[in-house]
């Protein structure tokens, strides 16, 4: 099956060839985005769109929760986090309350930062290791 939008394409192949460190990166980005629709959403009462975007959320982080490695102090602690965002996007869509979606967006964006700053670094080491020069 051909695919006749190269945005769609383009995407696809993205996640394709990402690493497991930018797929995790990804869904950082994902969950940032979904929450700022359902934000946008609750604020122009679309409650159809906020319930969907909420949800669309929630499974990401269903999806770092399922894919975390809960087996040091590290991860369980996280693990904690990333339930504790989860029960308040649940409250969030059930209260139609911006100010919780804020909440949790600032706990994703933080984490995607410090992400993005791990993969970053992983590279520059990779990079040195090789041979080449930062």
């Amino acid at each position: 099956m051909a695919m006749n939008n190269p945005q769609q394409a383009y995407a696809n192949n993205s996640v394709n060839t990402a690493s497991p460190g930018e797929l995790t990166l990804m869904l950082y980005n994902g969950c940032i985005k979904f929450i700022r629709y359902a934000e946008k959403a609750m604020i122009e009462n679309n409650i159809e769109q906020k319930n969907l975007h909420v949800q669309k959320a929630q499974a990401i982080i269903r999806e770092l929760s399922i894919t975390l490695k809960a087996d040091t102090d590290l991860g369980k602690n996280m693990l904690a986090l990333y339930e504790f965002m989860h029960e308040r996007l649940v409250e969030a869509n059930i209260k139609n309350d911006p100010a919780i979606l804020k909440e949790v967006e600032e706990f994703v964006t933080e984490f995607r930062d410090t992400w993005k700053q791990v993969i970053q670094e992983n590279r520059r080491i990779q990079q040195v290791g090789a041979g080449g020069r930062v």
